[in-house]
């Protein structure tokens, strides 16, 4: 089959391997959409720990072509998303639904090959059928959907809560779409440009800050002059998460949803000693396809139009130069197999 391969960092081919065979416990789907992710570029870079040589994608959607041993083979030819988590279903953390905290936890796309392939191994406890009338590009960004759910849940905001998102990646614009669904008001997206202004204002955005053009913290004291319910920090970035925790209001929530890539930060213990801040780590966001098909399903969340490229997978160089240089408006680029 043909596959985009990380042969090592920085080192990236299109090759033909072997057709893989599903174990036991597990599943072969025949890749429809698989989504570029800007963390599969630090795994190309070398920036993320993964087991090379590796094929990455961990946005997906496609068709159940085989099964393995153990497995129900009413899965056969079903329209399905799924987990990416690999775990032993048995320790104590597996059995609290917990599956990141496992100890035997590897993730497809990382440490195991993932989708930018034809066909993908995954495990057949995390799959989840797509309802007829979804489009498998638009089912493969229940992935990132989850993130923003997930970090949405631990960050317990209310009916009402004012909210300020830092970023405008895909990842901060699943989360403008959880936080409009879920009634927050005055909900604010800060980026470093304007690139994508116009498609945060259209999923719900009551207010667009430029970073590059206007001062956060002047703007955010006219917008929430009181401090800020919530505030989702989508970057990772040292600056910004220190502006978040000087913009909340007290005893309010800053949830960190970026990844730090490895970095030390700085920031001030008396913005969340003093404040009473509430400081939640979102790095692992556990079992939230099902919810977020189900979203997308029924029309809560509109998301399709995240989908801003369609390639093959001949084409990769081309989808990890649009996912660096992020042109206005872009926000996805997939392969459609």
């Amino acid at each position: 089959m043909k596959a985009v391969r990380i042969e090592s960092p920085g080192n990236i081919h299109l090759v033909e391997v072997p057709v893989p065979e599903p174990p036991k416990g597990f599943v072969r789907v025949k890749v429809k959409a698989a989504a570029i992710c800007a963390t599969d570029l630090e795994v190309l870079d070398g920036r993320i720990a993964a087991k090379y040589p590796l094929i990455p994608g961990h946005e997906w959607s496609g068709i159940v072509d085989k099964t393995g041993p153990g497995v129900d083979e009413c899965w056969l030819g079903e329209r399905v998303i799924g987990s990416n988590d690999v775990v032993c279903l048995t320790c104590p953390a597996c059995r609290r639904g917990e599956w990141r905290y496992c100890k035997s936890f590897e993730e497809i796309g990382f440490k195991r090959d993932g989708a930018y392939a034809e066909y993908v191994i995954v495990p057949a406890y995390g799959l989840c059928r797509i309802p007829e009338h979804i489009r498998f590009e638009e089912a493969a960004l229940c992935e990132p959907l989850g993130v923003a759910l997930g970090t949405m849940k631990k960050s317990h905001a209310k009916l009402g809560d004012t909210c300020l998102i830092m970023g405008a990646g895909s990842i901060g614009l699943c989360t403008l779409a959880v936080a409009k669904a879920m009634g927050l008001r005055d909900v604010v997206v800060c980026a470093s440009s304007r690139k994508r202004e116009t498609l945060a204002r259209r999923h719900g955005a009551d207010h667009f800050i430029a970073a590059s053009e206007q001062d956060l913290m002047e703007e955010m004291a006219r917008i929430h002059p009181d401090g800020t319910d919530v505030i989702i920090d989508a970057t990772g970035m040292e600056a910004c998460i220190q502006k978040a925790l000087k913009l909340c209001r007290k005893g309010g929530t800053v949830v960190l949803e970026g990844y730090g890539r490895g970095k030390t930060m700085q920031i001030c213990m008396d913005d969340i000693h003093i404040n009473n801040l509430h400081v939640i780590g979102a790095g692992n966001n556990w079992n939230m396809h099902q919810k977020a098909m189900d979203l997308i399903s029924s029309g809560v969340i509109d998301i399709r139009d995240f989908v801003s490229e369609k390639i093959s997978l001949e084409d990769f160089e081309k989808g990890m130069e649009l996912v660096r240089s992020r042109p206005e408006g872009f926000v996805k680029v997939e392969f459609v197999l």
